[in-house]
């Protein structure tokens, strides 16, 4: 007696090709993810050389907002410390960048309650 298996690999392939799918558009949103931290590091990285430089905080935040390269620029949050009139030579300066990111994989948004943010800072001493 002969059996006949031809769709057995169709009913296969049907079976995993969803789990595998969901596979690959997680690595894409975690490549998407570290792309975007990386890039808001090296905003935040530009933006505080600008303040131990002398620029104003409004300079600074203008700056961020145009180098980076994110959908909508105006969800940058910006935070500047200590702000403009309190910084003196010698004293050291924090700029925090906070952006917001929207992973597309299905299901991600049901473990968080909105979208993730992505927080960078870096500390310089003022000249």
């Amino acid at each position: 007696m002969v059996k006949n298996e031809s769709g057995q690999s169709i009913v296969e392939m049907a079976l995993v090709l969803p789990v595998l799918l969901l596979l690959l558009v997680g690595i894409i949103d975690l490549g998407r993810l570290l792309y975007s931290y990386s890039h808001l590091h090296l905003a935040t990285q530009e933006t505080v050389r600008l303040g131990g430089l002398g620029q104003g905080d409004g300079e600074m935040i203008q700056f961020a907002r145009n180098y980076i390269s994110f959908p909508d620029s105006t969800l940058l949050d910006v935070n500047i410390s200590p702000a403009e009139g309190g910084r003196e030579s010698g004293d050291y300066m924090t700029v925090q960048l906070s952006y917001p990111f929207e992973p597309f994989t299905p299901f991600v948004d049901q473990l968080f309650t909105g979208p993730v943010q992505i927080q960078t800072d870096s500390t310089i001493r003022v000249e």
